[in-house]
This record gives C-alpha cells, sequence and structure tokens, in this order.
C-alpha cells in the first residue's frame, strides 16, 4: 500500500530531476534576490548615507534632535561628540552617532520666553 502512494505522488526521489526545474528555481532565487535588494538593501543604505552627510554637516547653533528624544542646541562639535545645550547654562555630551536628525525651532515657544 505504501509503495502505490510512492508511485502516485509522481516523485523519483533521487537527483536526477528536470534540468528545467533546477533552472526556474534559480530564476525564482534571482528574482527574490533582485527584489530584496531593490525594496530593502538599497534604500537603507541611501539613508544611511544621507544621515552621515548630515551629521558631518552639523554646526554650531544647530537645533537637533537625538536618538532618545533630547532636544537640544549644538554649543560645539568634535569628530565623536557634540555638546548640546538643552536649557539655558545645562550642557550635556551626546556621541554624534546618536543625533537622529535637525529640529526646526518653534516660533511660538512660550517656555523660553
Amino acid at each position: 500500500m505504501w509503495i502505490n502512494l510512492a508511485h502516485a505522488a509522481g516523485g523519483t526521489g533521487g537527483a536526477g530531476g528536470n534540468p528545467q526545474d533546477l533552472w526556474s528555481t534559480l530564476m525564482l532565487f534571482g528574482l527574490m534576490a533582485v527584489i530584496f535588494y531593490f525594496f530593502l538593501i538599497r534604500p537603507q543604505a541611501k539613508k544611511q548615507k544621507e544621515h552621515l552627510k548630515m551629521l558631518g554637516e552639523l554646526k554650531r547653533g544647530d537645533e537637533v534632535v537625538t536618538t532618545g528624544g533630547i532636544l537640544g542646541k549644538i554649543h560645539s562639535v568634535t569628530d565623536k561628540l557634540i555638546v548640546l545645550e538643552v536649557a539655558q547654562n545645562v550642557r550635556i555630551r551626546v556621541l554624534k552617532g546618536q543625533i537622529a536628525g535637525q529640529h526646526a525651532a518653534e516660533t511660538n515657544n512660550k517656555e523660553e520666553q
């Protein structure tokens, strides 16, 4: 009975499969790799390149936000560290890589008035 089921499944069970099936499988994997590249890898690399460019252009007086959500004005910049002024005469040191982006200063900020 088990032998009849194996024959009914139609598999040869060996490594001597159809070469056309091998090529179609390789083409499918190649297509998947191209899709992953264009939809996942390439946009992420582009975003990282833009972030590094933004970090290189930071200067004193820029308003930034850290990855932790801290807003501050840049007091000084070095190769690896940035000193942020988060309040009047309150400064913190932050790793340069932890700057998420620039933040536009609000014009109607009543806390500083």
